[in-house]
């Protein structure tokens, strides 16, 4: 299975990209970005690189340009299948899903979906994905096609996965066997859902087990992570405190920690969210998935979502995903960063302008920090890769969900909307 690059692609062989009039983050006034293989080799005030000529030169027109985004936490092996939740609850999720992979899950299946989702996606402006692969699968039928998808889509989207026993690390005598074939196969980072465990203790001890393979693999750790309305939930502590104790600092991701939405007040904001901070490890919070999830067995239902302004307040990296697209979580769904930022604003009570800010690095440079991303932004040096959105300005894109004119990757023009660039500039 191969995807060939974008038909038609007029810029594919450019050199020299110059992009002129954009608006970026942390720059005052209207800046002209240049591009030379691949890499930005200048960006200046607009009008000072006039002289410059290039392969491809585009005016911007006092559009906002970003680097593109990062969705840190997804799953595409379950993406468009469209099963449908009736409850609306994370359990009946969890079991359809396990009814799919018995009944209908194929490397086909796999590959086809998560292909089309990849094309929609990469359209929409994401160019990075840390995906989830189940494998609690004997065939580990989503690895060998998630494999595939990453090696035939490494041009246009960066694609980390991770090993992600989504019954439960003990479900099985052969989880673990199955966890390490996965990891030999070429999966990036070690998962785990300790919550999901038979009891507490079971939890704790996979915490312990995964990460020692992580550490004898030194490979990075995104653990789901007291996915629940569980205001006891303490698996994150324990998560934190074995990351401490093995020095594994910013190689560590807690993935949702919805229970702390639930915890007491005391608790959270006197030691867990210190010791957090003090260890460095990195939070992804899914607004979407867990606002909707969550808060099932409670009155009044609380903001079942990770506390994203303390967190950030305390030095923490935290990232926003989308986790989910038309799955058995989750009916609706776009591959719409803006949409997981706005509602991350709305549940964070994030909405001053400086706030708004930070959830769009949310979905931007955080995630990208988390998943280590070499040359990611928009200074000299980083990679050539950034949106160009039909809006003036960050807060005006936010706020309509602004159409993605023209999409570059590694200095090519992969997509443009405007169809008025021109060449040998």
């Amino acid at each position: 299975m191969s995807i060939a690059w974008p038909a038609a692609n007029a810029y594919a062989d450019a050199m020299r990209l110059v992009v002129n009039n954009c608006v970026v983050p942390g720059r005052s006034g209207t800046v002209s970005i240049v591009c030379d293989d691949g890499t930005i080799s200048e960006v200046a005030p607009a009008g000072a690189v006039a002289s410059i000529r290039g392969d491809v030169v585009i005016d911007a027109e006092g559009r906002f340009v970003s680097p593109p985004f990062v969705d840190a936490h997804f799953h595409l092996d379950s993406v468009l299948t469209r099963v449908p939740n009736r409850s609306g609850t994370l359990r009946e999720g969890i079991d359809n899903w396990a009814h799919y992979k018995r009944s209908k899950l194929t490397v086909e299946d796999v590959y086809q979906r998560a292909n089309r989702y990849c094309e929609h996606a990469f359209a929409r402006g994401i160019q990075a994905i840390r995906s989830h692969v189940d494998v609690c699968d004997q065939r580990l039928l989503g690895v060998e096609a998630l494999l595939q998808i990453r090696a035939d889509w490494k041009d246009r989207i960066d694609i980390q996965l991770v090993a992600f026993p989504q019954d439960g690390f003990f479900d099985g005598p052969e989880t673990r066997s199955l966890l390490i074939r996965a990891l030999d196969m070429g999966v990036d980072v070690v998962g785990g859902i300790p919550h999901n465990e038979r009891t507490g203790a079971l939890g704790h001890r996979s915490i312990v087990e995964l990460m020692e393979i992580a550490d004898e693999r030194d490979l990075l750790v995104d653990m789901h992570c007291d996915e629940s309305d569980d205001p006891g939930s303490r698996h994150v502590e324990i998560l934190t405190d074995e990351t401490y104790k093995r020095n594994m600092g910013e190689r560590v991701t807690a993935s949702h920690i919805t229970s702390t939405a639930m915890m007491d007040r005391y608790y959270l904001n006197r030691k867990l969210i210190p010791l957090m901070a003090r260890t460095g490890i990195h939070v992804i919070a899914n607004p979407l998935i867990n606002v909707h999830l969550g808060g099932h067995f409670h009155h009044p239902a609380p903001r079942a979502m990770a506390p994203i302004k303390e967190l950030l307040a305390a030095g923490i990296t935290v990232a926003c995903g989308q986790d989910c697209n038309e799955d058995p979580w989750y009916p609706l769904g776009d591959a719409d960063m803006f949409e997981v930022a706005k509602m991350g604003a709305h549940v964070g009570h994030m909405m001053g302008l400086a706030q708004l800010d930070e959830m769009y690095r949310t979905i931007t440079y955080y995630p990208a920090r988390i998943m280590r991303l070499d040359g990611y932004g928009l200074d000299p040096g980083a990679r050539a890769s950034f949106v160009i959105f039909d809006a003036p300005t960050l807060l005006d894109a936010m706020r309509t969900s602004a159409e993605r004119l023209v999409i570059v990757r590694d200095g090519t023009v992969a997509i443009d909307r405007r169809l008025n660039s021109t060449t040998d500039g």
